[in-house]
């Protein structure tokens, strides 16, 4: 069976849709894999045993416009998939394999793409499968006959874990090293933006006093990651501290980020993808959560501390708030920081 699955575009999904790719390598061990993704999202996937070729989708570059997805659909057309699996909800997923003249279209029936697909899936209604967003992606498979019983419908640390080789860890170690970190120190990973939008982001000032606390109290580096457009936050946050931080947003890939982040002791960040990483590699996390929903969204691992203020307006799922940010403006420095203490004393306990 030779098969095609197209991955999500955000890196937190990307993450939270790896039970899915697990059990789809365990429902066809023996068939030729080929996933489908966007460039940040395949680097994630690269050497993790998910697929047998990743097929990178390059909207921004030489796939972009129509001409470009139509050259995309020129390609998959030549690879002779027998079936696509579409665990990305866009209309253009499902006109992608079209276009490939894939026989086999599996899909969740949504974005106005039922017609393109041959295997149009039911969306799961309000209460009828876990709240968590992993297990949307296992039940589109379960429906498409892909499970054989619920049993096979977990989702878990051990299916959503990234591998992390020995050598990714030593260059891991190389860009650590040059960046500034100390070799003895305690390193923690903050992680202050959120592709998804402004209103997901805790105050970079309550980031800065807080990395201030740590570094004073604790003798720890505290590494600031984020990608190039969220240079400016962490800068923001930088210039606000008394203490020096390690500066990498900007300065590394997605696919340097899992090693990067197993690499240090603990994770400290809003809801976003880098969060999910962070959970992936077994790095204890501390998620600042506030116009999201951490039933849906929490990273999948058993040393998880939320921080999150319940207030009327929240979960809302906007980008920007178009009130007072309430939900993370009442989240305090005290309150983040007796999280991370916690979760260090819980790792030190239990010998990590």
């Amino acid at each position: 069976m030779n098969l095609l699955i197209r991955a999500t575009n955000w890196v937190g999904d990307a993450v939270m849709s790896i039970p899915a790719l697990v059990a789809v390598r365990r429902r066809w061990p023996s068939a030729e894999i080929s996933i489908l993704a966007r460039p940040w999202v395949a680097d994630l996937y690269r050497d993790q045993g998910l697929s047998d070729r990743l097929i990178v989708y390059d909207a921004l570059g030489k796939h972009s416009g129509f001409s470009g997805r139509e050259a995309l659909a020129a390609e998959l057309r030549k690879e002779k998939f027998d079936a696509a699996m579409l665990l990305q909800n866009a209309f253009d997923a499902a006109w992608l394999a079209w276009r490939a003249q894939i026989p086999e279209r599996i899909g969740y029936a949504r974005d106005g793409r039922r017609l393109l697909l041959t295997r149009a899936i039911g969306v799961p209604r309000p209460g009828e499968i876990p709240p968590h967003e992993s297990y949307y992606y296992l039940e589109l498979l379960r429906r498409a006959g892909w499970l054989e019983q619920s049993s096979d419908h977990v989702a878990d640390a051990e299916t959503s874990s990234l591998r992390v080789t020995q050598s990714s860890l030593a260059l891991a170690e190389e860009t650590l090293a040059r960046a500034g970190t100390r070799a003895q120190a305690l390193r923690i990973a903050f992680a202050p933006g959120a592709a998804y939008g402004s209103a997901k982001c805790w105050p970079a000032e309550r980031f800065a006093a807080l990395a201030d606390r740590l570094i004073a109290d604790l003798n720890a580096d505290v590494i600031l990651f984020g990608t190039s457009a969220e240079r400016s936050v962490t800068e923001s946050i930088s210039a606000a501290m008394r203490h020096r931080p390690v500066m990498l947003a900007g300065e590394t890939c997605i696919g340097e980020l899992p090693a990067l982040l197993a690499s240090c002791r603990l994770f400290v960040g809003n809801d976003s993808g880098a969060m999910h990483v962070a959970a992936a590699v077994g790095l204890p996390v501390v998620g600042i959560f506030g116009p999201t929903d951490p039933n849906g969204t929490a990273p999948i691992t058993d040393t998880f501390a939320l921080v999150q203020e319940p207030v009327f307006c929240s979960p809302c799922f906007v980008r920007r708030c178009p009130i007072d940010h309430r939900c993370m403006l009442r989240i305090t420095v005290d309150r983040v920081d007796a999280a991370v203490r916690r979760s260090l004393a819980d790792r030190s306990v239990n010998g990590g």
